[in-house]
């Protein structure tokens, strides 16, 4: 029995319609038919920033959004972080997201369970022509993923430093046509490799 594909666009740019949201765009249209999509702007799902309260003596109080924030995480087989490089990495947006799956492991459902087999994807665009520069995000997700235990299908790469540039990055159109439809892998970490 296989499952249908349910992909979660988590849009975290600082910027409405930014370069990283059309390139995902680009990518999404060549999603096959049947899949469904679904797209969160994160700047418009305000969370605080994270307060660990593992060790506190009352627990951090759930914040408006999360909740929606984390069933649609959890209704979803692909994830697809949608981040501007921001000072070499993810975006605050992304950051926070990402954060609040803390309070998320230690909940009575299971989170970390539930998130494992599903895959973890990537969209970004950069104004450096050198895609090393973007190796911290990459492997802030790479790493997410593998912790998690879901597959990881990369990041997708696109060069732009004005509004709208993007689509005129011939490789990263192309990349784009292709991107969903490439294996992903299960994440490991480099030690688990041995």
């Amino acid at each position: 029995m296989t499952t249908t594909r349910s992909f979660l666009f988590l849009l975290a740019s600082a910027r409405p319609g930014g370069n990283s949201e059309l390139l995902a765009r680009t990518a999404a249209e060549r999603l096959p038919d049947g899949v469904s999509q679904r797209w969160l702007d994160l700047s418009r799902c305000v969370l605080p920033d994270y307060v660990d309260s593992r060790h506190a003596v009352e627990p951090w109080p759930e914040q408006e959004n999360e909740e929606s924030l984390r069933a649609a995480t959890l209704a979803a087989t692909d994830l697809v972080v949608v981040s501007p490089l921001y000072w070499y990495s993810l975006s605050s947006y992304a950051t926070r997201y990402l954060d609040y799956w803390s309070t998320w492991l230690r909940g009575p459902d299971g989170f970390r369970d539930a998130m494992a087999g599903r895959t973890l994807w990537g969209v970004t665009a950069m104004s450096h022509r050198e895609a090393e520069v973007a190796e911290p995000l990459v492997l802030t997700l790479h790493h997410t993923a593998a912790y998690m235990r879901m597959h990881f299908g990369g990041v997708l790469l696109g060069n732009a430093s004005r509004p709208g540039q993007v689509l005129a990055d011939e490789q990263a159109v192309l990349d784009a046509r292709t991107f969903f439809a490439r294996e992903a892998p299960l994440a490991r970490f480099p030690y688990d490799e041995a």
